[in-house]
């Protein structure tokens, strides 16, 4: 019945992809996300009516937070999360439409996560057409997940305090739900040097470029494949010229850890920099910004009771852990139930071969009623 009734749904909920991806919503473009929102709202109370309460958080700088929660007919509160940014740029669609061939549909942030946006909307709808028992549904949608949600960060911890649980419409790998991922922590390094001429008077200066090269070397050392820990300096620059020994030079890192004991570490391994030269000084800065998302008894029951869903539709549904971070990382760190990856099944986050398969937008679609009613 449920499958039935969401493949039957799969052009309408297709209707609504390109209508959304065609509104393109970059992280750092705060009119396009303005305008962005403003369409998936207009989708949501469409397809669902209006909501019984409805929040609008300002996000400053960065995309607003909408939450619509819609009453349910059973106690309780699901928390479904969505983020509506990409990492495509204003103009990405000139060169890459949306376009739907061979079973894949395509353009930028179908696969992250677009797709996972519509369905949630739809899941809901399922639910309600369906008439089967529920409880409340809050959705929220955020602007600056991409980014490291440094506006919603406050407003997800709030909105998932007394869910049930919260399902997060990340992409799936490959229809695995996410059920553990990395932290990330975003670092900065500044290094600053004496200049001087580098042929007319070479050992006067100290260079910050020479420094920083040592540095480099210590942080790429502090990586470690057992422990799960990657560091990636992936950002450098300085000096003025190659005939000056650098004044200044950065560095932009980025670090990724499965234990929370690894974050304690890496901070260590930060204050701790030196180089060899004693006239050159270091700074660092930059955070921790998320957690890692490591199963919680909560998480796992959770996870139990999706495989449980998907076995009486004859599916079978594996976890995965993954490197990347997400939304769900900010609530699983405070032991509340979180299952991620219930969005699309495609491939290529943040490349142009993204895209998502069609054919798996109704499963995962049905996926998610079974889950909720089964929440009562």
């Amino acid at each position: 019945m449920i499958t039935d009734w969401a493949r039957q749904a799969l052009p309408a909920m297709l209707g609504d992809l390109k209508a959304v991806v065609e509104l393109e919503t970059h992280s750092y473009d705060k009119a396009m996300l303005v305008k962005g929102l403003r369409e998936i709202r207009s989708r949501a109370v469409g397809r669902l009516g209006t909501p019984d309460e409805e929040v609008l958080h300002d996000g400053g700088q960065y995309g607003d937070i909408l939450e619509l929660t819609y009453r349910g007919t059973a106690p309780g509160t699901v928390l479904m999360l969505s983020h509506y940014d990409t990492v495509w740029p204003a103009g990405t669609l000139t060169s890459w439409p949306f376009t739907v061939v061979e079973g894949k549909a395509t353009g930028p942030g179908v696969f992250d996560m677009k797709t996972g946006l519509v369905q949630s909307i739809w899941a809901l709808r399922g639910l309600r057409e369906l008439g089967l028992p529920h409880p409340s549904v809050r959705f929220l949608f955020n602007g600056d997940e991409e980014i490291g949600s440094p506006a919603s960060r406050e407003h997800i911890e709030a909105a998932s305090q007394d869910a049930l649980a919260t399902l997060v419409f990340e992409a799936s790998l490959d229809g695995a739900l996410k059920t553990a991922r990395k932290g990330v922590g975003l670092f900065n390094v500044s290094v600053t040097g004496v200049e001087a001429h580098a042929g007319l008077d070479p050992y006067a200066g100290a260079s910050a470029i020479h420094a920083l090269a040592e540095i480099v070397t210590t942080l790429a050392a502090a990586g470690s494949r057992e422990r799960g820990t990657t560091v990636n300096v992936g950002l450098i620059g300085g000096g003025t010229g190659r005939n000056v020994a650098a004044g200044r030079a950065t560095c932009g890192v980025d670090v990724r850890v499965t234990d929370v004991a690894e974050m304690g570490r890496i901070d260590d391994v930060f204050a701790d920099l030196r180089v060899s030269d004693p006239r050159v000084s270091i700074s660092v800065a930059g955070e921790w910004n998320r957690p890692p998302m490591t199963p919680n008894t909560a998480s796992q029951t959770l996870f139990k009771l999706a495989t449980e869903v998907a076995g009486e539709f004859g599916w079978l549904v594996d976890e995965a852990a993954v490197g990347g971070a997400s939304d769900g990382n900010l609530v699983s760190a405070l032991g509340r139930p979180v299952l991620d990856g219930m969005g699309a099944v495609g491939d290529g986050a943040h490349a142009r071969h993204e895209h998502v398969l069609v054919e798996h937008i109704p499963e995962r679609t049905a996926l998610t009623i079974g889950l909720v009613t089964a929440l009562t």
